[in-house]
């Protein structure tokens, strides 16, 4: 049996970290080499979930990386550490019969939750019901993109639950409720699967999207929803869109969605990005300078769950190479993910707007309410929102520092007014158009969107 020879796994965990992309989690950093022997490379992981994640969704990267590090045919396997005892703090429930555990995340309480205007609402009735559940917004309907931190909150107030008290939980995927339907009608055990999920004190429904085009779980969903709805049972669920929003859902789920609070949770602004990467990193135990922090936050402006993958590159890097966090070094880390220039910028969609229009940057940006002001503002919020990255909130603070509220409602307003003005919906398509069309031309935009800042600050 060989030893891996320290420069090839380090070559190995360069590759991994800049073609791994959402394949990357945080205990990468604790992988280790066994050996390399007739052309096996075999690598030690945390456990056996560890292994079954790599088996599964990182063999081919890192036999990729592997044949790329030493130029030969190499296979990978993944070995876990010595099984060891489970920790005592693991965090589990019993809310059924014996053996079947409700698993909870250690990281997702609510003090490892980040709150910003992206998410206070969400956030703050998560908690409120912690403290009273089926009392308050009930049932309580989250929405918002991938990663943006919603299974968190639903797993909190879980967690929350269960420290307050005895407490009957059911909490699943929506995948996983229709599948477990399916096996019970199958198996003649309906009356079972009823009684499972109208008998618990709080059901948590994650990804309810996926109820679309599902009409017999819709309607034993629909029956369950009354059940503990009118015994005061708490009702929880997370969607990546709004009731209203979800394709061929029965019309009376969409109003009982709404019967409750519907709090949207959006992309985290710069702010809310830079205490996302101090909290993960301070978890972790990862010294970051200030200049990394502002780097990582300024890079990646989607959500929290990328965030957290940058971390692990940085970290993985770092490791290997056995060299202290830097500026270089996270550059070299999150090269692939960098923003690229060729992405349309809100400078070009107000540069095209004002021309458009014919109004000016100080204009856009001043307290005046006028329509021929105020339709221009809101169609850059909406091409803002519609071509860029930004939230709500940085959306506004281009525009005199508008709240995400302001924001959200010149979204809507645009919305219905393309719908029954056929002009203003030729204007947006062509300004979408000329905008895709002229993402390689971001300096020649910058150019011009400073000369109009020039013109706003002389104006004030």
């Amino acid at each position: 049996m060989t030893t891996l020879q320290p420069h090839i796994w380090q070559q190995i965990i360069q590759y991994v970290v800049a073609n791994g992309g959402q394949i990357l989690r945080p205990w990468f950093s604790q992988l280790q080499p066994i050996a390399l022997d007739h052309g096996l490379l075999e690598i030690q992981v945390p456990g056996a979930q560890e292994q079954a994640y790599c088996r599964q969704h990182a063999t081919g990267l890192f036999t990729e990386a592997a044949q790329a590090a030493t130029g030969r045919l190499v296979s990978v396997c993944f070995l876990p550490q010595s099984p060891q005892p489970p920790a005592p703090e693991t965090f589990a429930a019993n809310p059924f019969a014996q053996g079947e555990l409700l698993l909870l995340n250690d990281d997702y309480t609510f003090e490892n939750f980040v709150t910003g205007p992206c998410n206070r609402l969400a956030h703050a009735a998560c908690l409120a019901i912690s403290d009273s559940p089926g009392k308050t917004y009930n049932p309580l309907f989250i929405y918002g993109s991938a990663g943006l931190g919603k299974t968190h909150l639903l797993q909190a107030v879980c967690r929350s639950v269960l420290l307050r008290g005895p407490a009957r939980i059911a909490y699943v995927s929506c995948e996983s409720f229709i599948n477990m339907l399916i096996e019970a009608i199958q198996l003649g055990r309906l009356h079972e699967f009823r009684y499972r999920y109208r008998q618990v004190d709080v059901l948590v429904i994650d990804d309810v999207q996926f109820l679309s085009n599902h009409e017999q779980t819709q309607e034993e969903f629909f029956h369950t929803f009354n059940t503990l709805y009118q015994a005061q049972k708490q009702i929880i669920l997370s969607c990546d869109r709004q009731p209203g929003e979800i394709p061929h859902l029965e019309e009376r789920l969409v109003s009982r969605f709404n019967w409750g609070l519907v709090a949207g949770i959006d992309r985290p602004g710069y702010e809310t990005r830079v205490a996302i990467v101090r909290k993960k990193a301070a978890a972790r135990s990862l010294s970051l300078p200030e200049d990394v922090i502002c780097f990582i936050a300024g890079v990646i402006e989607s959500n929290a769950r990328e965030l957290e993958g940058a971390l692990t590159r940085i970290s993985m890097l770092s490791q290997v190479l056995e060299k202290e966090v830097d500026l270089a070094l996270a550059q070299e880390a999150l090269g692939n993910t960098a923003r690229r220039t060729s992405e349309v910028a809100i400078e070009q969609i107000i540069d095209s707007v004002c021309r458009r229009f014919g109004v000016r940057l100080a204009d856009l940006q001043s307290r005046k309410r006028t329509k021929s002001i105020c339709l221009p503002r809101q169609v850059c919020m909406y091409l803002a929102r519609s071509l860029t990255r930004h939230s709500l909130e940085e959306i506004g603070g281009y525009f005199g520092g508008r709240d995400h509220t302001t924001v959200l409602h010149s979204l809507r307003a645009v919305e219905g007014r393309r719908q029954e003005d056929a002009a203003l919906h030729s204007t947006l398509e062509q300004l979408s158009q000329e905008l895709s069309q002229s993402r390689m031309a971001g300096p020649v935009a910058g150019k011009s969107m400073a000369s109009r800042r020039s013109e706003s600050a002389a104006i004030k």
